[in-house]
């Protein structure tokens, strides 16, 4: 077995698999979830489970975080029961959820105060790379902290990289999705162009997807697009998040993104449709609408 004691907060549909990946490896790890039905998968692989996340951070040398966005981290690790609680001196908390970097040095500096070492570390790769442990890994913060988790941390993803000081990690995972948003997309509008031009969707899925227009979201959501299946490895809600917070960051910095502005609007249409919970595939429904509106 594996001597670090690892606890894991957040088993959706990335932390899960991102989890059992860990429990497969050896870890000894302990699980935390709002609802403990989604965890029953890993406690009944041999996962023990807490309560709070304070319970976690009391059995553990380094905890994981995955939640959705920057008041669930706040609440994970500052809140009422929360990891400080009951977090001892030296211990290392990597949070993997996608949030606001300067929310993240914020709470860094918070939990410093207890000798807690917070390292920044947004993941890319969507759920099939979670589950295959290919996800690319975007780190920030303490180089010293960085190398005792990197052996934990090449368990769950293929590629594990340190982008510089806390913060650094959220900064390269906006920049991330500033380049996902763009190429699902080019995907929504060339399958809904090639569709209304009577093309057969595979053969083009298959033409394009051996070209140069070939990307990991064309090989993984071109299929789902077909099948009518939008089941999400992504949520619309979660993608909005992200781009709600590259536009906050674009502001500050005086950047214009006017195609992240446009994909931001576009997929206000599929939330306000009600498909909030659908994965990003399905703004081609969006594209699809507007080109009946132009029959």
């Amino acid at each position: 077995m594996m001597s670090e004691r690892i606890g894991f907060i957040g088993t959706g549909i990335m932390g899960r698999p991102m989890a059992a990946n860990l429990l497969r490896a050896g870890y000894s790890l302990t699980v935390h979830n709002r609802t403990r039905q989604k965890a029953e998968p890993l406690l009944d692989a041999g996962a023990a489970w807490a309560e709070t996340p304070a319970e976690a951070a009391a059995v553990s040398d380094v905890v994981i975080t995955c939640v959705p966005d920057t008041p669930d981290v706040r609440d994970v690790l500052l809140g009422p029961a929360g990891v400080i609680e009951k977090a001892a001196a030296g211990l290392i908390c990597v949070d993997m959820s996608t949030i606001s970097p300067a929310a993240t040095i914020e709470m860094g500096k918070t939990l410093a105060e207890k000798g807690v070492t917070l390292l920044d570390a947004p993941i890319s790769g969507g759920e099939i790379g979670a589950i295959e442990a290919r996800l690319s890994i975007m780190v920030g913060g303490s180089e010293e902290a960085f190398e005792k988790v990197r052996p934990i941390m090449a368990v769950m993803g293929k590629t594990v990289t340190h982008c510089g000081p806390l913060g650094c990690g959220q900064m390269t995972k906006l920049a991330n999705q500033v380049m996902v948003i763009h190429t699902i997309m080019s995907i929504a509008e060339g399958l809904a162009f090639a569709e209304k031009a009577g093309l057969d969707l595979q053969t083009t899925l298959d033409v394009t997807s051996a070209g140069a227009a070939s990307s990991h979201s064309l090989r993984a959501l071109g299929p789902k697009i077909l099948a009518g299946d939008f089941a999400p490895a992504f949520m619309v809600d979660l993608q909005q998040k992200d781009l709600r917070l590259v536009l906050e960051y674009a502001e500050q910095l005086k950047q214009p993104l006017p195609g992240v502005a446009l994909a931001h609007q576009l997929m206000k249409s599929l939330q306000a449709w009600g498909r909030g919970t659908d994965g990003t595939q399905a703004l081609i429904d969006v594209i699809r609408w507007l080109g009946k509106t132009q029959a």
